[in-house]
C-alpha cells in the first residue's frame, strides 16, 4: 500500500488505517484532506451530508471537481460521496456506510481518508448503527402536513409527548432528526429511544481507523465562519433561484439545508441581504458548537490545535498526522 511520500516518491513504509478529518464546519477539513491524499496517493470520501446534492455547491463548500469516467476528481485526487444525488432525494447513515463500503472494496490498497462534519455518518461506518425501519411515503407525507401546520416547534412539542428523552437530545431546529424520531414512533408504536442499542455511545476502535479532530479556538472560528458566509452567499443564492427556475420546490431535502431556507426567504423578499447573510452566519455558529460537543468525545482522536490562521499549515499538520498513524 502506498504510504508517506518521500522526497517526491512514494515510500512503502506501513499499511495505513483509514484516516478521519473532522470537526466543526469551516475549519479546513477538505484542504488539509487533499494534501493527506496527495502524500499517500489515497482517495477521500467525504462525510458531508449535503455536499452529495448535485446542485449544491457553494452553501455546501463541496470541493470544486470535474467528472470523468464516474469520478469526481478534485486537484487529480478521486473525491467520493459528493455531487451525485438529485435535489429531491434523502440520503441517511445507512446509504453512506452502503456507499463507503462499497467505494473501500473497490480500493483495497489505497489509503482510504474521510473528511466530514457530519458526526453520525463516521460513527455509524466506524463503530455501527442500530437497524431501524425505513422511511415510507406514507410517514413522510404524515410528517410533513404536522410540520407545515405546526411549524418546528409544534413538531418538536410532538415529539416530546410521544418520546420525552428523545426530545431531550433533539434541538428544537433539527427538523431533520425531530421528524425521524417521530415517524419511528409512528412506524413501531415504541419511542426511538427505546429501539436504539447505545451504540452510537461507544467510541471508534482506534486500531481500525485514525481519527483527526481539527480543533480551533472559537473566535477564530467563529472569524473563518463569518469570511466564508460572506463570500458564499452571492453564489448560494444564484443556486437557489436555479432550483426554483426549474420548478423545485422549497420542501425538497436539499433545500432545508443550513443556510438555504434564508436564501429563499432573501429572493422572496423576506428578508434583506445583510439580514439573511446574519442569520446563515448565526446558524452556522450554533451547528459548529454541536459538532464541536460531538467530536469532543472521541478521546483516542489526534487533536490538532489551533489558535490562529498561522498554524493551519497543511503540509505541517499531514506530516503530524501521518507520524500519529504510524505510531498508532
Amino acid at each position: 500500500m502506498a504510504a508517506p511520500r518521500l522526497g517526491g516518491k512514494f515510500t512503502k513504509i506501513y499499511k495505513m488505517k483509514p484516516i478521519v478529518i473532522c470537526g466543526p464546519t469551516a475549519s479546513g477539513k477538505t484542504e488539509l484532506a487533499l494534501e493527506l491524499a496527495r502524500q499517500t496517493n489515497g482517495i477521500i470520501l467525504s462525510a458531508d451530508s449535503r455536499q452529495v446534492y448535485v446542485s449544491l455547491t457553494a452553501g455546501t463548500a463541496k470541493p470544486q471537481g470535474v467528472w470523468k469516467d464516474g469520478v469526481y476528481w478534485v486537484e487529480n485526487v478521486p473525491y467520493y460521496l459528493v455531487d451525485f444525488l438529485p435535489v429531491q432525494d434523502v440520503f441517511n447513515a445507512g446509504a453512506f456506510v452502503a456507499r463507503a463500503r462499497e467505494i473501500a472494496a473497490r480500493y483495497p490498497h489505497r489509503p482510504l481518508i474521510f473528511a466530514g462534519g457530519t458526526g453520525m455518518y463516521l460513527h455509524a461506518y466506524f463503530v455501527g448503527m442500530d437497524e431501524l425501519p425505513p422511511s415510507t411515503p406514507q410517514s413522510r407525507a404524515q410528517l410533513t402536513a404536522l410540520l407545515n401546520a405546526k411549524g418546528k416547534e409544534g413538531l418538536h412539542q410532538e415529539l416530546a409527548q410521544k418520546d420525552p428523552a428523545s426530545a431531550a437530545v433533539i434541538p428544537p431546529g433539527n427538523v431533520q432528526r425531530t421528524m425521524r424520531a417521530l415517524e419511528l414512533y409512528l412506524l413501531t408504536g415504541k419511542p426511538a429511544s427505546q429501539l436504539k442499542s447505545g451504540v452510537f455511545h461507544t467510541l471508534p476502535d482506534p486500531s481500525q481507523s485514525t481519527f483527526v479532530y481539527l480543533n480551533w479556538d472559537k473566535p477564530i472560528l467563529d472569524e473563518r465562519i463569518q469570511t466564508r458566509t460572506n463570500a458564499i452567499f452571492d453564489p448560494m443564492y444564484e443556486e437557489t433561484q436555479a432550483l426554483l427556475n426549474q420548478g423545485v420546490g422549497t420542501d425538497v431535502p436539499a433545500l432545508k439545508s443550513l443556510g438555504y431556507p434564508q436564501a429563499v426567504s432573501f429572493l422572496q423578499g423576506h428578508l434583506t441581504r445583510t439580514q439573511a447573510i446574519e442569520q446563515i452566519a448565526l446558524l452556522t455558529r450554533q451547528y459548529a458548537k454541536r459538532q464541536r460537543t460531538w467530536f469532543n468525545r472521541y478521546t483516542q482522536a489526534l487533536k490538532l490545535d489551533l489558535q490562529n490562521p498561522q498554524d493551519f499549515n497543511v503540509k505541517t499538520l499531514s506530516a503530524r498526522i501521518l507520524g500519529f498513524a504510524k505510531q498508532a
